[in-house]
């Protein structure tokens, strides 16, 4: 088939791909690696892998406080009841490589515990040792490891693992953290065997010179398709920028293509076989636009009802955001003077520390941040009860939705956040102090801490937000929950699937982005499959002709 065939001014595919995030770009690059199945992605924004900003990984840990603007979605979630009334930027990355090129490139694979839940309820696909052989595949691993079996080194995506030499204040917040909570340095956090401990060295998506690897750098590049969106050395491959996905095309409940704005035109493309949403945040309000979701707020929005689940859009999640600063000793570093692009002072993953909670889980992430004179510990919880939702307020793609992510809904949550204070800060802070005196705690202070109502108060007066969303089209079956299946195939209907973090079934230990990679990955593979399967089909047909 040509890569673009025009009958009667349609564009017509195989595929039909919105989103060129982790899960996005992975899929088009291997659909198309046999140089004969069509592929269109649709990116809402441009490919800008050039960008400093975006190239620099400096630039990393402030790119949405300078550059919100110009490269995310522009939004706000709804005020959070849990956090008295507060509310937060609803965005992710909008240019090419999705979250992944604005994210803090963070590498944290979920544990296995976490794969074990996915295979029991989603079979052998999902299992912790398929979920290892498929990381093995993608990653290029530069860095250090007592288990090399579990890494890949011939993958595209390039892992670094930094920095080479910790510095000084690294080196502290190590032993303090060992000291405080009885677990041991660890060299590999994404080794199955070392899941919980503190580390001084991160895993970080970059290029072994440092600079930012994204979905966009590593399935995009110049050998798969030229700057701007065409495929290379025969790959059927068309990347359409600045275009908006606007809502799903069906022909009763199948899936034939998408209506998007590009440069200010309404434009369709049709898709042979498949159309696969990886669009993030934005996959549940481009699944009720389309006509797929809970009937009453379709019909409310007038907006003719496909499939009836009331299940799209709930069962949202997001890791908690929470923070301690230290004073420290201004001659310690925070980051090796050669390696700024390292980006944090170590870290730790940890379990609940609340009591009766399993001590071989992880359920807490802390990363150092730091400059001169300051050692800040972010604190994320992994375990989050609360859920929240997702809502289309009436039939215009371009309005936002009510994004409700429920922070600290379920009371357990902020007990478990309060915990973290009272025993790992707190004992933290008491070692610190200890190897180096002008390592003091100054926010929460030690009597705020030491009050409930206090601590409390100030969880929710110094709440954070990260890009952690997951689950609101949630993988399993109907009855149990599901938007999509094992594969991602949106049930109810035909030739529709969904590969992104939206997806997820079961809560991740840990940061996002290699769970996109490895979804995207995973469904990509079984479409080749089905795809190998046809065209066998049809050969044997033609031989019998």
């Amino acid at each position: 088939m040509s890569q673009v065939r025009k009958n009667s001014e349609k564009l017509i595919f195989d595929y039909v791909i919105i989103g060129t995030g982790p899960a996005g770009a992975v899929i088009a690059k291997n659909l198309t690696d046999n140089k004969k199945t069509s592929v269109l992605v649709l990116e809402a924004g441009e490919n800008n892998d050039k960008d400093e900003p975006i190239r620099d990984s400096t630039f990393a840990l402030e790119l949405e406080e300078r550059f919100f603007s110009q490269y995310f979605w522009q939004g706000e979630g709804v005020p959070q009841e849990g956090l008295d009334e507060r509310s937060f930027e609803w965005t992710t990355g909008r240019l090419s490589g999705g979250g992944s090129s604005i994210n803090g490139q963070q590498y944290v694979r979920p544990t296995s515990a976490v794969f074990k839940e996915w295979e029991q309820l989603l079979g052998s696909l999902w299992s912790p040792e398929h979920a290892i052989a498929t990381f093995k595949k993608l990653e290029k691993y530069n860095g250090e490891t007592n288990s090399p079996d579990i890494h890949g080194f011939n993958g595209r995506i390039d892992i670094r693992q930094a920095p080479a030499n910790p510095s000084p204040m690294a080196n502290k917040l190590v032993s303090a953290i060992e000291q405080a909570t009885g677990f041991k340095e660890i060299v590999d956090y994404n080794d199955p065997e070392t899941p919980l401990g503190p580390f001084t060295r991160w895993q970080l998506f970059q290029n072994p010179n440092g600079q930012r690897e994204s979905s966009s750098t590593a399935f995009l590049s110049s050998d798969i398709m030229t700057p701007d969106g065409r495929g290379i050395k025969g790959r059927k491959l068309t990347v359409f920028f600045k275009s908006t996905a606007l809502r799903v095309l069906f022909s009763e409940k199948r899936a034939i293509g998408v209506e998007f704005l590009k440069e200010g035109k309404c434009i369709r493309a049709y898709a042979h076989s498949k159309v696969i949403v990886s669009a993030g945040i934005n996959s549940t309000q481009l699944l009720m636009l389309s006509g797929i979701g809970p009937a009453k707020l379709l019909k409310e929005a007038n907006i003719p009802v496909v499939f009836n689940n009331p299940h799209v859009g709930k069962n949202l999640r997001n890791h908690t955001l929470n923070f301690a600063t230290f004073t420290a000793n201004p001659n310690d570093n925070p980051l090796p003077l050669h390696d700024r692009n390292a980006l944090f002072t170590g870290g730790a993953f940890l379990p609940d520390p609340t009591p009766g909670a399993n001590q071989n889980r992880r359920g807490v992430q802390l990363l150092g941040t730091g400059s001169n004179g300051q050692l800040t510990i972010v604190i994320l919880f992994l375990q989050p009860k609360s859920r929240g939702s997702i809502k289309i307020q009436n039939n215009d793609p371009l309005k936002i939705v009510l994004a409700d992510e429920g922070f600290l809904e379920n009371r357990s949550d902020l007990e478990a956040v309060k915990n973290i204070y009272k025993i790992y800060i707190r004992n933290i802070a008491a070692r610190l102090a200890a190897i180096d005196r002008r390592y003091r705690l100054v926010s929460p202070a030690l009597d705020i801490i030491n009050d409930d109502a206090r601590l409390e108060g100030f969880i929710k007066q110094n709440f954070g937000h990260n890009h952690h969303q997951q689950g609101a089209l949630r993988m399993a079956p109907l009855n149990m929950g599901g938007v999509v299946d094992n594969q991602g195939r949106v049930h109810g209907v035909k030739d529709l699937i969904i590969a992104d973090d939206s997806i997820i079934p079961f809560t991740v230990d840990g940061n996002t982005s290699a769970p996109a990679y490895l979804i995207g990955f995973t469904i990509a593979q079984q479409l080749r499959k089905q795809n190998s399967y046809k065209s066998k089909g049809n050969s044997t047909t033609a031989r019998g002709k």
